[in-house]
């Protein structure tokens, strides 16, 4: 089981970590919304819970509960920008359909 970042994914949080001034990673995961039935959740962790399960990857700090990981595990998170559009791109094994929004997938 992991969870990882990519190169420039962990250089965003990295820098977004330093200009927020506290945090020790991301807390990923997922909840039940969107057409396709599931739908990604992350945001900054600034210290982990008793239930996260912890990954390390680029010396961040990915927290996950149990409850989400059979759905992301093997995930690379991956920080893209297309044209003027940036943002985080999940790059989930376990997806086997993604809405045309690319908001919610199925497994």
């Amino acid at each position: 089981m992991a969870i990882t970042l990519s190169d420039t994914a962990a250089r965003h949080v990295q820098k977004s970590l330093v200009k927020r001034g506290k945090g020790i990673g991301l807390r990923l995961g997922v909840k039940t919304s969107g057409c396709s039935g599931l739908a990604y959740s992350m945001e900054f962790a600034d210290e982990a819970g008793p239930e996260d399960i912890s990954f390390e990857s680029h010396g961040l700090t990915l927290l996950v509960d149990a409850k989400s990981l059979p759905f992301i595990d093997g995930t690379e998170l991956d920080f893209v920008r297309e044209g003027l559009n940036e943002g985080f791109k999940f790059n989930n094994p376990n997806s086997k359909a993604e809405c045309g929004c690319g908001e919610s997938f199925a497994v």
